[in-house]
């Protein structure tokens, strides 16, 4: 009897000593959004070349112009975006107001030295640096810092809610005047996500929400290429040949695409007039080349993006990772759903990117910084329970309305204080 208790102490020794051995490597990023990362940049090297060599020769550069450029970027982005992954974002904190101080002197340094290009001066250097693209993800960061330092104070209107029109004033106002419109709502809705996400209070959220309308309406009436943009999406609504001529080239784009498309680099309008379709315009190219199907892929993708920077918001071990990783997700999806709208005429023109499909350095380096930093949130996030539960958790409960039966209180980490 003592004999068998012995040999079965000593098999469940080595059994303990064994299992180390056999166990897993779990990977501290998060798959699934690296996953959707890399085929949206892979597709969006295909798509850029198909989309920009004509394009190209017209301007009179070489026809490898944009691809060469867009790898270029490419290759400094996936740097850019490994270091992210292992800086610790507790860092921005400190760097975030140098961040905006340095933005702002850019977006000044725009309207003194900028380059005149489709009727805006939005670039320095070249065109290499479009300090409007810095300034959205970079309000993210400094947005996220804020309302987490301001945290207890959000719900006094001379703490809360004025000192963020303050902020979002200075950065928007400067990229009003260049004129950057889509960027500069962009911002404005920016703003008030995260300012909502943050538990604001509902009176100012609504007073929030005027003042945008208010702007919105004032950009609509003094500005002609908003009063212009606006008119033509109505007319287009009430009868689709009335629309303007980039969104009839864009429908005609879909329309050849059928549900399967016409086949990678075989499309046609890129050729006939459709305007700049390597960049604002390159959805309509992907309806042509992919049809319906590829169209739809991408809004999935997309979702899929969106929802697993949200789940990493949820798993966020305090708030300022929350905020961050919610900030960040809405952004680019916001960005995609904004120009895929545009082109099928369900919002009014706007110049958004398609995040890391479009032509542009600034861009798609600003892109897959946001990825990078969304997977060091996920890889300090704490292990996951096995169950991801609601992936809109984070918004449910940094808005404190988990005192719902139906809505789970999400798991996090304590945050360190």
């Amino acid at each position: 009897m003592f004999q068998k208790v012995g040999n079965e102490s000593v098999n469940k020794a080595q059994v303990r000593k064994r299992k180390p051995q056999n166990k897993s490597v779990r990977l501290k990023i998060d798959v699934p959004l690296l996953l959707t990362t890399i085929i949206l940049a892979v597709f969006g090297i295909l798509m850029v070349y198909s989309a920009s060599w004509d394009y190209a020769i017209r301007l009179g550069e070489a026809a490898h112009y944009f691809i060469s450029r867009q790898i270029l970027f490419l290759i400094v982005g996936i740097i850019a975006a490994v270091i992210l992954t292992f800086f610790d974002y507790h860092f921005w904190r400190t760097l975030a107001v140098p961040l905006i101080g340095l933005t702002i002197v850019l977006l000044i340094g725009v309207l003194f030295f900028g380059e005149i290009r489709n009727n805006a001066v939005r670039s320095l250097f070249g065109g290499s640096v479009q300090p409007s693209e810095l300034a959205k993800i970079v309000t993210v960061i400094y947005l996220a810092v804020w309302l987490y330092a301001k945290r207890d104070q959000l719900h006094d209107i001379t703490l809360g809610l004025i000192p963020l029109a303050g902020i979002l004033g200075i950065v928007g106002g400067l990229i009003f005047v260049q004129p950057d419109l889509s960027a500069f709502l962009t911002i404005f809705l920016l703003g008030g996500i995260m300012f909502f996400l943050a538990g604001g209070d509902l009176r100012q959220i609504v007073l929030l929400v005027l003042v945008a309308a208010l702007f919105g309406w004032i950009v609509v009436v003094l500005n002609t290429t908003g009063g212009e943009r606006v008119q033509s999406y109505l007319a287009g609504l009430r009868d689709p040949f009335q629309a303007s001529y980039h969104v009839r080239r864009s429908i005609e784009a879909f329309a050849n695409g059928g549900w399967i498309g016409v086949g990678i680099g075989k499309s046609v309008t890129k050729l006939t007039g459709l305007p700049v379709p390597p960049t604002d315009s390159i959805f309509a190219v992907i309806g042509e080349e992919t049809g319906l199907f590829g169209a739809i892929t991408m809004v999935v993708l997309y979702t899929t993006m969106m929802w697993r920077g949200l789940i990493i918001a949820r798993r966020a071990p305090d708030r300022l990772g929350t905020l961050l990783a919610a900030g960040l997700s809405f952004w680019l999806a916001l960005e995609a759903y904004i120009n895929m709208a545009v082109m099928v005429n369900l919002l009014p023109f706007a110049g958004n990117a398609l995040p890391f499909m479009s032509a542009g350095g600034s861009n798609l380096l600003v892109s897959l910084a946001a990825i990078g930093i969304l997977m060091n949130i996920s890889r300090l996030s704490a292990p996951a329970d096995g169950k991801e539960g609601n992936p809109y958790g984070a918004v449910v409960d940094l808005r404190r309305w988990n005192r719902w039966r139906r809505v789970p209180r999400a798991r996090r980490a304590r945050s360190a204080k």
